[in-house]
């Protein structure tokens, strides 16, 4: 159909159901006697079922549903991608991150900064590790990419801040010595998968 047929259109045959109208109140007395009648014939309550039955089992069946945060926090999944963590080795205390800069380089938000220096050993030795919450959007790159999985997303969520811009400093992330012992191989996004050994194959002697 072209702009002339469209506009020169026949409407008239087409058929059009008519709604009707009802008859609502003109005057004051008649909007008051229409509030009594459905008052008296329990269409208040009708609406209202939902909402005292949500209550009788509050009160009485102790079954409330509202979570007194931040005292009560409602679980997350294992792979949710939350505030990162910095993991260490469990053996030395040492950083695992051996400052190669491929999280650095894939960030598409271009939050993260990496300083580091060579040691007395010939090696990186990360000195700042720096994340800037504002900008980060969580996507879950940076611990994709990490080859030691050295940087994971933990499970702590808020990060609101009074301040545009607002950095995580490396003391931020990583695990302190004296909780070392409690750190666990975070089972989220970006960690080893549980059948991982399983997976494994022997690698060929002859080349």
């Amino acid at each position: 159909m072209n702009i002339n047929d469209l506009k020169e259109r026949d409407t008239g045959s087409q058929e059009y159901i008519m709604v009707q109208e009802d008859d609502y109140p003109k005057t004051g007395w008649e909007q008051f006697k229409q509030v009594l009648a459905r008052s008296v014939k329990g269409e208040l309550f009708v609406g209202l079922k939902i909402t005292l039955k949500m209550m009788k089992e509050a009160l009485f069946n102790d079954n409330m549903h509202t979570v007194q945060y931040p005292a009560e926090k409602l679980p997350i999944g294992p792979r949710y991608r939350a505030m990162h963590k910095l993991l260490v080795l469990l053996e030395s205390g040492n950083d695992r991150c051996i400052s190669c800069g491929l999280c650095e380089k894939i960030c598409i938000s271009n939050c993260i900064r990496i300083d580091s220096e060579i040691d007395k050993d010939s090696r990186k030795e990360v000195l700042d590790y720096s994340i800037n919450l504002g900008r980060c959007i969580f996507c879950g790159y940076c611990a994709e990419v990490c080859p030691e999985l050295a940087i994971v997303h933990g499970g702590r969520y808020e990060v609101g801040s009074e301040q545009r811009a607002h950095f995580g400093n490396k003391e931020d992330f990583t695990t302190p010595m004296d909780k070392l012992l409690s750190q666990k191989e975070y089972p989220g996004f970006g960690a080893v998968s549980p059948n991982a050994d399983e997976r494994l194959k022997k690698t060929p002697t002859s080349y």
